[in-house]
């Protein structure tokens, strides 16, 4: 089977998180995504995100390493759901080496041009309904 394109553009985000390149990272991004920052805790757009993604750096010592195993990827029109087993891993925390997986979920929209961007960044997947609770 064929791959979608929007798996190599999220080797490529992975790729900009892993490197902290975060000017990289926000093409990545609509202008008016949102980004789940832990349950209950949305970052809104760009620079919300980006900063966001700096604290997090900053929390994981600048050793956090993002990668996704599988995925699938459902499309109609310009909207695609995507669905991936997200692997994280950080072995200079402060307190504690870190390492989890994670069944996320990502909404991207495809531009005027045929780009894909993602509008929403979603790494707890359906956890993030346990806060509801």
């Amino acid at each position: 089977m064929e791959k979608h394109g929007l798996e190599q553009v999220i080797k490529n985000a992975d790729r900009a998180i892993n490197n902290e390149d975060f000017d990289q990272l926000m093409d990545f991004y609509s202008e008016d995504a949102t980004l789940v920052v832990k349950p209950g805790t949305f970052a809104k757009g760009k620079n919300e995100i980006r900063r966001a993604f700096v604290a997090i750096a900053d929390y994981f010592n600048h050793s956090l390493i993002v990668k996704q195993e599988k995925m699938a990827i459902i499309e109609t029109g310009d909207t695609a759901l995507v669905v991936a087993k997200a692997q994280l891993s950080a072995n200079q925390k402060d307190d504690s080496e870190f390492s989890m997986e994670r069944t996320a979920t990502y909404v991207f929209r495809k531009d005027s041009i045929g780009t894909w961007r993602c509008i929403i960044d979603n790494s707890y997947g359906a956890e993030i309904i346990e806060e509801l609770v």
